[in-house]
């Protein structure tokens, strides 16, 4: 763990600090807090804002809490990813420190089990789903199969043929924590996110954005966000705003996932976190509301301001940068696509010496483009000529999407 000595500044603990937290990292750096992240990745990319570091798995519940006693911290955050959320409010809890959600209720966002049951009691709309022990249980196809305790893509399955089944509940199994899988009803429809803020129990919808994929094997795995939503609006953020009263959040942002069916909107899942797709950034360039420093007040147990968001541009979009698999060499290009019109924002997450592995997993994006144009789509075209400018020279290349 690296130390320098401490600023006047309040002291915050970020669990993370890979790609999906540099957009809260920098933002911390900015207000000019005294930053200590984790990671357990010695090069990850966010450690250039912290002023203190440690290499410790941000699921490593124990060891974060003795790092929050011993920098005696003033907040703790987990933006980006859901697992540690939980850890997070439990850590805050033990030092008595004000946090958005309590621990009981992070918990209970954590688990796609627990929130599927409390979803359903409190009537909100969402798939079909059943309880799996066994990879020999039967279930319906199509449908999508998932670890009840883990994020993204790890032990997340697409499945559209019975032969399929069984694999995918094997994957998932063994990916749980718990030792179950979740069998989804495949809800057929596009699929949004929903970006608001809860203050003092009033639910503030900021950004509807389309979910734009790829089909498998990056199925889930979003290729952009882009706002306005052309397939869903107010209904969708009812929706959101419904999940968040049925798991008791009343302080802090949300990130809420759902497929509009045919039926209407249905939640995938919420996280009672700041999206880990650059989502903040978007909803400050969209609509002129800084959630990341939102979600700063937040974790320092400040009293917030409910936002009034007003629409700053016509269309905005992240768009992600997806590498050839292998060796990264070098990077060309980035100050070029920087300075195109529209570009707000363009970086790349690796040195060279990283590899790349199979996007399928959803972890190995290698930077992002944040754009802004006079509608959705010239948003998106302009980001597309960004990302084209953007070369990647990796050793065994071989392409992926």
């Amino acid at each position: 763990m690296e130390s320098t000595p401490a600023p006047a500044g309040k002291r915050l603990l970020v669990l993370g600090a890979g790609p999906a937290q540099l957009g809260l990292l920098a933002a911390a750096r900015e207000r000019g807090l005294f930053v200590i992240a984790l990671d357990r990745d010695p090069a990850a990319p966010g450690f250039r804002y912290a002023d203190r570091r440690a290499i410790i798995s941000t699921e490593d519940e124990p060891r974060i809490a003795q790092l929050a006693e011993a920098e005696r911290i003033d907040g703790v955050i987990s933006p980006g990813i859901d697992w540690p959320v939980a850890i997070a409010a439990r850590v805050a809890e033990k030092q008595g420190l004000s946090h958005p959600v309590s621990g009981t209720v992070a918990s209970l966002a954590t688990s796609k089990l627990r929130q599927r049951e409390r979803l359903g009691e409190a009537g909100v709309p969402q798939p079909r789903w059943q309880i799996v022990t066994e990879p020999n249980e039967r279930a319906e196809v199509p449908s999508v199969v998932k670890a009840p305790d883990r994020q993204g893509q790890k032990g997340l399955s697409l499945v559209k043929e019975a032969g399929e089944l069984r694999n995918a509940l094997e994957n998932a199994i063994a990916a749980s924590r718990s030792g179950v899988a979740i069998v989804e009803e495949l809800v057929e429809g596009p699929e949004v996110t929903v970006n608001a803020v809860s203050v003092g129990g009033r639910f503030v919808p900021l950004t509807v954005t389309d979910r734009l994929t790829a089909d498998p094997p990056a199925f889930g795995v979003a290729l952009a966000h882009a706002w306005p939503s052309e397939v869903a609006g107010d209904d969708a953020a009812r929706v959101a705003e419904a999940a968040a009263e049925a798991l008791g959040i009343t302080d802090g942002p949300t990130y809420t996932q759902l497929r509009i069916g045919p039926d209407g909107p249905q939640v995938i899942e919420l996280a009672a976190r700041l999206g880990g797709g650059h989502d903040a950034e978007l909803v400050k360039a969209a609509l002129g509301v800084d959630l990341n420093a939102l979600a700063l007040s937040a974790a320092l147990g400040e009293e917030l301001e409910a936002p009034r968001p007003e629409p700053r541009v016509g269309g905005a979009c992240v768009r992600f940068l997806v590498p050839p698999e292998g060796k990264l060499s070098s990077v060309d290009g980035i100050d070029q696509a920087r300075g195109q019109d529209g570009i707000l924002d363009a970086r790349v997450y690796r040195e060279p010496g990283y590899v790349f592995g199979p996007f399928r997993h959803g972890a190995d994006r290698a930077g992002a483009i944040l754009a802004v144009g006079e509608s959705r789509d010239d948003a998106l075209a302009r980001a597309d000529h960004a990302a084209a400018l953007i070369r990647f020279q990796v050793s065994g290349a071989r392409s992926l999407v």
